[in-house]
């Protein structure tokens, strides 16, 4: 019985690493006015008749803080990278330069920071609201155990503790990036 419950911790501890992972890729694809390669991400180039993603098609570099760089593998794709990376609403201009396609970081105004404090405390929650899923999953796989008489009612306060303990650090951790987040919106 023990190592059903176990593996019951490690499915929940999977799953809400799995929300805590979707956050950090969500709060890559915001904007803070520091280039990065994560920024580009989510940008799909319509190449050899089917939609790919950027990282498919060139190598995305940053070489100075507000400046991100495709370096584009087919130079008959060029335009195409310039076209997805301004049509993907990211609110950046890029040019190119032979193969090359620069993608300057324009500086944030006060209210596309307030806007992105917004966006990132909106994913923050969506992950808290995940983790509490898995957490009320968990609960009722503790409960039917103890329905079935495979665990005694002290068994089953116990490990309800185990799996709000659980929670309760997945929830400090998605506090704690949006912090992060947060800090870094406010200090570019």
């Amino acid at each position: 019985m023990a190592a059903d419950l176990n593996k019951l911790k490690q499915d929940l501890t999977r799953r809400m690493d799995s929300a805590l992972e979707t956050l950090r890729r969500e709060f890559g694809g915001l904007r803070t006015g520091r280039a990065s390669p994560a920024l580009l991400e989510p940008v799909r180039v319509a190449a050899y008749g089917t939609e790919m993603p950027l990282a498919q098609v060139g190598t995305v570099n940053v070489p100075e803080p507000r400046m991100i760089t495709v370096q584009v593998w087919d130079r008959s794709l060029v335009g195409h990278v310039e076209r997805a990376i301004r049509d993907a609403g990211l609110g950046l201009n890029p040019s190119s330069d032979g193969q090359m396609v620069r993608v300057p970081i324009p500086q944030l105004t006060a209210e596309r920071r307030i806007e992105l404090a917004k966006a990132a405390a909106r994913y923050a929650e969506g992950a808290r609201v995940a983790v509490r899923g898995v957490r009320r999953d968990g609960m009722d796989h503790v409960k039917a155990f103890e329905k079935k008489g495979e665990i005694s009612e002290d068994d089953l306060g116990r490990w309800s503790e185990e799996v709000q303990k659980l929670t309760d650090q997945h929830v400090k951790r998605i506090d704690d990036a949006l912090a992060d987040k947060d800090k870094e919106i406010k200090q570019v």
